[in-house]
């Protein structure tokens, strides 16, 4: 059995220092946003509170929950994640399945349609004026078609295809199959990793946006759950906050002691909107470097 050398271990004590460093830097944000939603007034007032709750208080977390458009958010994110990550790795397929076979008459100008439009884009004006023209504006579309197709994954898509051996489209090509039966039950089926790794981006990306629906949305109804989020955080005062959850609301805003503090209701906002990423990422994280490490070794 080799013995490690002073040097590789003294490597390894460094690296592991760093990680723990980097560890510390990234949990005490989140630990010191947990810990404030479940504290008392008081104790938040003082700014005592650091990583441990002090005055143990969910008067945050009850008074959020009683305010519908944190459900209509939740739903609406939902739509909107699902609904445009699906129709991008669909459309995005399509695109770049193409684009890997050898006599296609098309594939040198789509190469180049595409490649222009990573370097070029119209602009946001532009692209309202558009999305106004299509009637999309304030409709749940407006937040899913957009990003149907892009070249950067198109590019990435098709370089992870050539990665799959010619042998089996050609097998399935002497057995009668078409490009379209090869694609979904030969190429897709073996390009998992690839889509879970988008699929997580899309997935993450969709939920943390919230520009698209300040610029295209107007009925709050349709608001994804970022924006609800931007209300608590920037627009609503303790005042605002009791009138969202109703007059007859059970939890006393203004009542003296520990009952509830603003900044309390907007850190259990942040909580809940940080949950769902939370619960998905470790189920996508065994695809991820291996889809992207394989879909940019060959192009």
């Amino acid at each position: 059995m080799r013995q490690e050398s002073l040097g590789s271990k003294a490597f390894d004590a460094v690296n592991i220092a760093v990680m723990l460093f980097i560890f510390i830097v990234v949990s005490y944000p989140i630990l010191h946003i947990i810990a404030t939603s479940l504290s008392g007034a008081r104790y938040i007032s003082s700014g005592s509170v650091t990583v441990w709750p002090k005055g143990f208080n969910l008067s945050a977390y009850t008074t959020v929950f009683q305010d519908p458009y944190i459900f209509k958010g939740y739903l609406n994110s939902i739509i909107y994640a699902v609904g445009s990550t699906g129709i991008m790795l669909f459309f995005t397929a399509l695109m770049a399945y193409p684009l890997t076979i050898p006599g296609f008459a098309g594939k040198k100008f789509l190469t180049v349609f595409l490649m222009i439009t990573m370097f070029f884009g119209g602009g946001l004006i532009p692209t309202y004026l558009l999305m106004r023209s299509l009637n999309l504006l304030d409709t749940v579309w407006v937040m899913i078609l957009p990003g149907a197709v892009g070249a950067y994954n198109v590019f990435l898509f098709r370089t992870f295809f050539l990665n799959i051996p010619s042998e089996l489209k050609d097998s399935a090509y002497i057995d009668g199959a078409n490009d379209l039966v090869v694609l979904f039950k030969i190429v897709l089926p073996l390009s998992k990793a690839l889509l879970a790794t988008f699929a997580l981006f899309g997935l993450v990306g969709s939920w943390n946006s919230w520009f698209e629906a300040l610029i295209y949305l107007r009925d709050q109804d349709k608001y994804p759950l970022q924006m609800v989020l931007r209300n608590y955080l920037f627009t609503l005062d303790t005042t605002a906050i009791q009138g969202r959850v109703g007059a007859g609301g059970s939890v006393a805003i203004n009542a003296p002691g520990d009952a509830l503090d603003p900044k309390a209701v907007r850190m259990s906002v942040i909580i809940i909107t940080m949950f769902p990423i939370m619960c998905i990422y470790p189920f996508f994280q065994k695809h991820f470097t291996r889809g992207i490490l394989i879909g940019s070794i060959k192009g």
